[in-house]
């Protein structure tokens, strides 16, 4: 099957006019002015995206695809992430991670999602272990899981600076992210460390720390939740100007915001006005972690769940709200998190890349169509 994308304005996510892009099979085969196909000897799909906007197809880096929560009793688990919300908020490529029970939701049910949602049509890969260290393996070691098993890209998320996590030294800390690194140079990955940060006094510390007394490189982690109080976010722009990337936690309340968490929005202005690098920011969603609800007199009244749909949704108010340029706010969930993830076919509309493309409108940005793979998962009706 082949795909035409007729006389859309290509951000790729650079601007680069409006052209013609074909999908063949599942890669972007060709982008140029005036594409002419004829149908009658070819099976092509043709999409008019006149008044349209064509971008890379999203990356979140931080998803609950088995469930999360927990932390509240059996009852405040949630459940498995379907394929319809990760498609909806238009998501084609999604890492899968374990958070803090690691003991009911293992490494082989994650692969096992991991490999149901990409039969699905949207491509999927995973971290190795969970909040605690040293980490719980699929194999014998964080590094032979990294280096063998495809799907898994490197380790997280693990807990920091949180009263859940399992309060490593920063001896334990260092091994295990010496291991991630060894299995991803091996095997041509990231390795990288995706790192759950908490309310805790250490904040960055432990990265810090890692930073200058070894040789292991600062981008080597993945921090996310950097926007979870301002003192964080505060150190977090201190991080990304040592050349640190920081990920911001797109899924929230209202009632955390009233507590002091920078909404992503905002605060990717922030970081901007800081003269923080925009290809060192990115936006994950927490999708299916719990997200708990309180009343006036903070009582814990039940939790809502992180939505794959907040990715998006936050990038949208960064254009229209802070005035951040598309080509720079689309950066976050596009090209950066395939650079951090070492992601090269995903990420941007480049000839060889995998057909992963959104098409939105040009009016308010709504999503019109989504392609994974050269498969058209999703059309707005």
């Amino acid at each position: 099957m082949m795909i035409l994308i007729k006389n859309g304005e290509i951000y790729s996510p650079e601007y680069i006019g409006k052209k013609d892009l074909l999908i063949c099979g599942n890669k972007i085969e060709y982008i140029g002015d005036k594409i002419q196909l004829s149908e009658k000897n070819l099976p092509i799909e043709f999409i008019d995206a006149s008044d349209k906007l064509v971008f890379p197809g999203f990356i979140d880096s931080h998803v609950h695809i088995l469930g999360g929560g927990g932390e509240g009793g059996f009852k405040t688990r949630t459940s498995e992430i379907k394929i319809e919300d990760i498609i909806e908020g238009g998501v084609t490529t999604v890492v899968g991670c374990i958070g803090t029970d690691g003991i009911t939701r293992d490494m082989k049910g994650l692969l096992a999602k991991a490999k149901s949602l990409e039969e699905e049509g949207i491509s999927t890969y995973i971290y190795t272990g969970s909040y605690k260290i040293p980490p719980k393996a699929l194999m014998n070691t964080i590094e032979e899981d990294i280096m063998l098993i495809d799907k898994i890209i490197g380790l997280g998320e693990v807990a920091l600076s949180d009263h859940r996590g399992s309060q490593p030294s920063v001896e334990k800390f260092i091994e295990v992210v010496s291991e991630a690194r060894r299995g991803g140079i091996l095997a041509g990955k990231a390795g990288i460390v995706n790192i759950h940060l908490g309310d805790g006094k250490n904040k960055l510390k432990y990265l810090r720390t890692v930073v200058e007394k070894t040789e292991i490189p600062i981008t080597q982690f993945l921090p996310t939740h950097i926007n979870r109080n301002e003192e964080l976010f505060k150190e977090g722009i201190e991080f990304a100007k040592l050349g640190g990337r920081i990920d911001l936690t797109t899924s929230t309340t209202s009632k955390f915001l009233e507590e002091g968490e920078v909404k992503c929005s905002k605060g990717l202005k922030r970081l901007l006005y800081n003269g923080i690098n925009i290809e060192n920011i990115t936006f994950s969603s927490d999708a299916q972690g719990s997200l708990p609800i309180f009343n006036e007199k903070g009582e814990c009244i039940g939790s809502g769940v992180g939505k794959v749909s907040s990715l998006y949704s936050e990038v949208r108010e960064a254009i229209f709200e802070e005035g951040i340029e598309i080509e720079t706010a689309i950066k976050v969930i596009t090209s950066n998190t395939a650079d951090a993830l070492k992601l090269s076919h995903k990420g941007r509309v480049k000839v060889g890349n995998d057909g992963d493309i959104i098409i939105v409108r040009k009016e308010d940005l709504s999503i019109d169509k989504v392609i994974a793979n050269g498969q058209i998962l999703y059309v707005r009706i």
